[in-house]
């Protein structure tokens, strides 16, 4: 069914500083197919404060989060869920009638690509990365019950602060280190960047582990992913994880949940 944009249409959007389209197609597909009056779009900004003061001001509905405003945006928030709480960081701002709420759905997105994917509990892993998207991240890993894993950070406070509140070690390279899963939480390979380009771990470390994870969504196949791919590597792709945490948003923005197969074909369509 057509649908026409009028003074009722709610509006959603997400903010990011490398905007894409996977967002804005996967909700607005989601919408189209279930006949909802919304409407979905990507944003950026130089002035997180006001981004978000605006959402508020101008009644937007629901509001997705990417890097690099995870953390910088809480300030400006009314409350936050227990699943952004946990991590001190937000992925998803919900607008009921001016105030705003706070949600994290990565870390649940993450959680289920990790049972779906069959990841054994006792691999060592090595993940890249600190900020808002790699609490969310290693917070699922932690909880999913994998005991040894280093967190890989360059900036050494940090990383250190990083590892020690969720019980792992941190290095600023793997180095020797055997690993048996590396996981990308750095901006490293996603297109638009400087480093669109570029592997997030060296050749050797990828040739070592067995399991290759990279959120970064836009690209699908990134340099890290590809070279997983060509091989052998078993790998969980950002694109997984962006089409499962936008489920549980669309889900948040609208109180409806589509089907499984409805779900699987606005995925299709937004990597299209």
């Amino acid at each position: 069914m057509s649908r026409e944009i009028n003074k009722d249409t709610q509006l959603c959007m997400s903010l990011s500083g490398r905007p894409g389209n996977f967002g804005t197609r996967f909700h607005n597909y989601l919408y189209q197919a279930l006949d909802l009056n919304f409407v979905y779009k990507a944003f950026s900004t130089q002035d997180i404060e006001s981004a978000v003061k605006g959402v508020r001001a101008l009644g937007i509905r629901g509001c997705a989060v990417s890097m690099p405003f995870k953390e910088a945006c809480i300030p400006f928030l009314d409350e936050l869920d227990p699943s952004a709480t946990a991590i001190a960081s937000v992925n998803t701002i919900v607008n009921d009638d001016g105030f705003l709420r706070a949600y994290n759905t990565d870390y649940i997105a993450v959680a289920k690509l990790l049972d779906s994917h069959k990841v054994p509990r006792d691999a060592v892993f090595a993940l890249r990365g600190n900020g808002g998207m790699g609490k969310a991240v290693v917070a699922a890993i932690r909880d999913a019950g994998f005991k040894t894993g280093y967190i890989i950070a360059r900036n050494e406070a940090n990383g250190r602060a990083l590892a020690g509140e969720y019980g792992y070690e941190w290095k600023a390279e793997v180095g020797d280190l055997a690993v048996d899963m590396i996981v990308n939480v750095t901006p490293i390979g996603m297109a638009g960047g400087p480093d669109v380009d570029s592997l997030a771990f060296d050749a050797d470390v990828i040739d070592r582990a067995s399991i290759v994870f990279d959120v970064v969504a836009l690209p699908v196949e990134t340099p890290l992913i590809r070279y997983g791919r060509e091989h052998g590597k078993k790998v969980i792709t950002g694109a997984e994880v962006a089409a499962l945490q936008a489920v549980e948003q669309f889900v948040l923005y609208t109180g409806k949940r589509p089907s499984d197969e409805l779900v699987e074909e606005a995925a299709k369509h937004a990597r299209s």
